[in-house]
């Protein structure tokens, strides 16, 4: 069993992730109603042209705040979409969206500070499957305590889509858009530990989870509210079990992401992955870190974090005016820096193993989309049981579902690798001769 799922991860590739996603979706879901919530946004809009790509028979809602951007959004996907005017705010205007609807996708963040679970509330009210783009851990363990009612309405829900990152899910760098990539990783990294298990070839030790973006996506103020927001957070991470607390955009380290993007600079940041697969999957040490181009980004968002108060930056008002003076300057160079993006998680086991997965495009804005709707498939499809998960745990997507999820998130990629030695992905493999990989 081992060596097959070897084969299969080695063999992937963008040709075989087209042919999967062009089987559909099962018969009894391929008229299935599908609510996006923000799909007027970055993340929702991507979600939703993806959605309607994968699976062309899904009825596809869009709902906004914009009519005008509503309408444009129906015009591009076609016939089988609509929209729907919607206030997140307002209890009757959600309600009214999620009637006679299959699954919502809540894609209308930020996440951050939130202090309910609205959307998710109404979603089990009305008994209808739920998931959602979150990149805040407080947001997605408030999301989780609502397990028992989840159960009770059998619905079935998964948070933390939120990409780094889930992706998906920023003007100044696309963290809530590559947030969304969290959904994507920490399959990745189950995916990892899992077949690091059946191999029993050691014990696995320390996950580290890395994300790069050139540029911001395109995302708009709201994203860049997010990242600003997260600079405001202690960074945790667990080491041997420990739980510690960090700096944010401290702990620089030099990652080679492989072909099309090679060696990046990234930085430790707060993101819930972390929690989740250490107190999932078992690993006892574990942290994430991301970086972004061009490079003196990097170096704005560390001086934020040690100039800026941190209360400033948990502040939304303030926030929102820190937006508002940043925002024309990061549109004018986001045209230049593009939009690559990766993501590489690497698992140690004792003994010295050391295995990789890496996921990289070279178009955020898409890739965001189709990471997005992998997972809105995967849960039409049943693969998720009632209650609220994460992605990680077997109970939000089933195990024998995941290498489709990943097929179908890999359209496109420039590099997509897993259970890979990290020489057999770097671009400067020389390393080995040095006997730092195992």
């Amino acid at each position: 069993m081992a060596s097959a799922c070897m084969r299969y991860w080695s063999s992937i590739s963008a040709p075989a992730a087209a042919a999967a996603a062009s089987a559909g979706l099962q018969t009894e879901t391929l008229n299935s109603r599908v609510l996006v919530l923000g799909g007027t946004g970055r993340v929702g809009g991507s979600t939703a042209i993806a959605l309607s790509k994968l699976s062309p028979d899904l009825r596809i809602i869009i709902a906004g705040r914009n009519r005008e951007k509503g309408a444009s959004m129906v015009a591009t996907i076609g016939k089988n979409a609509e929209f729907s005017e919607f206030d997140i705010n307002d209890a009757k205007s959600l309600e009214s969206a999620l009637t006679g609807v299959d699954l919502v996708v809540h894609a209308a963040g930020p996440f951050q500070q939130s202090e309910n679970c609205r959307v998710l509330e109404a979603a089990i009210r009305a008994k209808i499957a739920y998931l959602d783009v979150c990149d805040d851990t407080n947001y997605s363990l408030r999301a989780k305590s609502f397990m028992n009612e989840a159960l009770a309405a059998k619905v079935p829900a998964i948070t933390t889509c939120g990409i780094y990152p889930g992706v998906s899910n920023v003007d100044f760098h696309r963290i809530y858009l590559f947030c969304i990539y969290l959904f994507i990783l920490t399959v990745m990294a189950a995916e990892l530990v899992r077949v690091a298990k059946i191999e029993n070839k050691g014990e696995p030790e320390r996950l580290r989870f890395y994300y790069y973006t050139a540029g911001t996506g395109g995302a708009g103020p709201t994203i860049l509210a997010t990242s600003f927001l997260l600079l405001g957070e202690e960074v945790i991470a667990y080491n041997k079990g420990e739980k510690i607390k960090l700096r944010p955009y401290s702990g620089m380290v030099s990652i080679d992401f492989g072909k099309g993007i090679g060696k990046k600079d990234v930085y430790l940041l707060n993101l819930p992955e972390v929690t989740s697969t250490h107190e999932i999957l078992g690993v006892p040490t574990v942290s994430a870190r991301f970086g972004t181009a061009p490079f003196f980004w990097n170096w704005a968002m560390d001086a934020m974090t040690r100039f800026v108060p941190s209360e400033v930056l948990r502040d939304r008002s303030k926030v929102q005016e820190m937006v508002r003076l940043f925002d024309p300057v990061v549109r004018v160079i986001d045209g230049y820096a593009g939009e690559r993006v990766s993501m590489r998680v690497d698992l140690e086991c004792s003994g010295g193993r050391q295995i990789i997965g890496v996921f990289s495009h070279k178009r955020l804005s898409i890739s965001v989309g189709y990471s997005t709707a992998a997972f809105a498939l995967a849960v039409l499809e049943g693969s998720t049981q009632p209650g609220v998960w994460f992605p990680e745990e077997p109970e939000g997507i089933a195990i024998e579902a995941r290498e489709l999820l990943l097929q179908r998130a890999a359209q496109g990629t420039i590099n997509f690798a897993m259970h890979k030695a990290p020489w057999m992905v770097e671009t400067n493999p020389k390393e080995v001769g040095l006997g730092i990989y195992v």
